[in-house]
Formats: C-alpha cells, sequence, structure tokens
C-alpha cells in the first residue's frame, strides 16, 4: 500500500481526501512543485522553496502557520520513509485553495504531498537523445502567472497528448508571440557557435528550478548565455538543443522536427554541473 500526507496527515493513497468544491479540482486554483529525492536529501531544495513561497504570495494564498520550509520538509521524509522511497523518490507537492465557489471560497491553502520511488539512473544524461517538436495548437499568454507551476495545465496536457500521438519524446510549447516558451516539463536550451540560449521567464517560460541553477553556475564558469526571444527559426538553426528539469536533469535532444542535432556542448555542461 503506498500513502499521500493530506494537510500534515499521513493516509492510504486511495482514502478519499479531495471534496467535490475543491477548487484545485474546479479551477486550477492552485500550484505544484515536483522535487527530487536523493540519498535522503530535497534536490535544490532552497530553489524550489523560494519559487513556492514566491509563487503563493502571488497568489495571494494565505499559508497555515505551520506550512513552513522546514516542516515540509519533514512532511517528505516521513513520507518517503512510509512509502520505502527515502534513498531515491519524485516527490510532488500540491496546493490549493481550500474549497468552494469563484466568489465565497476559503482563503486558507491545503496541500497534499505525493511519493513515488525513482530508478538511480533517472537524472543520467541519457544515451539516446529525445525527439521533439513543436505543438502547434496552444499559444501560452505571457503575463505574471506565467512562470509559477500552476494547476492551470491544459496546454501542457495537450502538448503532451500531441508528443504521444506521433511519437515524440516531449513538445515545445509556443508563447502569444509565437516564440518558444518551453517543453511540457522542461525549460528549453539552444546552442549556437558555442553561445547558448534560453527563453528569457519574460518569454512565459516556466521559472524551473534547474533552469535557475544552471543559468548561476554558467555565469559564474563565464559561459556565453542569453536569456531572450527564441524563434522556431533560431530553434531549427540550432548546433545543439537540450532541455532541464528537476528530475531527470540535463536531457539532450537529437532530432527537432527534421533537424538532427550533436552533443558535444551538452556533454561538456552535463559533466560540469550536473
Amino acid at each position: 500500500m503506498s500513502y499521500i500526507s493530506f494537510n500534515g496527515k499521513i493516509i492510504a493513497a486511495d482514502a478519499p481526501a479531495l471534496q467535490v468544491n475543491n477548487r484545485g479540482y474546479r479551477y486550477g486554483d492552485g500550484l505544484f512543485e515536483t522535487m527530487k529525492v536523493a540519498n535522503g536529501k530535497i534536490k535544490l531544495a532552497n530553489y524550489h522553496f523560494e519559487r513556492l513561497f514566491k509563487s503563493l504570495a502571488l497568489l495571494q494564498m494565505e499559508a497555515p502557520s505551520l506550512f513552513k520550509e522546514e516542516i515540509i520538509l519533514s512532511e517528505i521524509e516521513v513520507l518517503c520513509k512510509k512509502n520505502k522511497c527515502e534513498g531515491h523518490a519524485r516527490v510532488r507537492l500540491s496546493v490549493f485553495r481550500g474549497n468552494g465557489g469563484l466568489y465565497d471560497g476559503e482563503k486558507k491553502l491545503q496541500y497534499i504531498i505525493e511519493s513515488w520511488p525513482l530508478t538511480i539512473s533517472i537524472g543520467l544524461i541519457n544515451e539516446n537523445g529525445l525527439v521533439i517538436d513543436v505543438y502547434p495548437d496552444a499559444r501560452k499568454t505571457c503575463d505574471v502567472f506565467a512562470n509559477i507551476k500552476s494547476a492551470s495545465f491544459l496546454p501542457y496536457n495537450m502538448a503532451a497528448q500531441y508528443a504521444k500521438a506521433n511519437k515524440l519524446n516531449d513538445c515545445l510549447v509556443l508563447n502569444q508571440y509565437h516564440n518558444i516558451a518551453d517543453s511540457t516539463i522542461a525549460n528549453v536550451f539552444l546552442i549556437k557557435n558555442g553561445e547558448i540560449i534560453t527563453p528569457a521567464l519574460t518569454e512565459g517560460c516556466v521559472a524551473g528550478v534547474m533552469r535557475s541553477f544552471l543559468i548561476q553556475q554558467l555565469q559564474q564558469n563565464d559561459y556565453l548565455l542569453k536569456e531572450q526571444p527564441v524563434t522556431i527559426a533560431q530553434l531549427l538553426e540550432a548546433d545543439e538543443i537540450f532541455l532541464t528539469n528537476a528530475i531527470r536533469g540535463i536531457q539532450w535532444v537529437k532530432q527537432c522536427g527534421d533537424k538532427m542535432l550533436g552533443n558535444t556542448k551538452t556533454l561538456e555542461i552535463y559533466s560540469r554541473f550536473h
């Protein structure tokens, strides 16, 4: 049997938890963090919790007094032990604004923590490059909410369905200006003539924790890095493309559309900073 933590209480994963008028279910009124546990520790924990509390403030959610980083970390540790995955695990922390209607709902947040075992190989550089393409049917807005890990996940969900139907490993999502935002589960980096380029946060991408960590490391080590708009044409002219997220780290792309890509610089970046 597997377990979850609901508002700090351990219950069976298949036990009833959410009410039908839960605002996360009804309106997507919430957010989430997906974290990696390795050797019993959350990787990049400070990046996760900085983003989490900034996002809560942006969404004007009222956190209970016990909703603090050290308490959440302790609850994650307890849950991983309960699920026998404290060594290596994927953890999802989902936060939502209680129950009720659009205008008369609760303000105080509720949360669920889930955990699943991960194999040690998750996060190693992928030997077989990813095959990706651009999802044609959605445009992500570049507003103040674009950078959070929102529970309103429809564009990414449909892009993932498109990827599955077309036998792709992932799909890239466009923003309202028809530029690259990110992928269904990752941030996008491309390399051209030794220069590393990634869509700026103003382009509507999720503010990924691995993205933040890697940008900091690249800048501190004098790599040529630009955060800027990325067009489809620029993407298809790249020498290399790689994707980043908190669980899988750095994953190289061998094909985008009909374009075949290398991985020399990507492997260098992986070996130095992952």
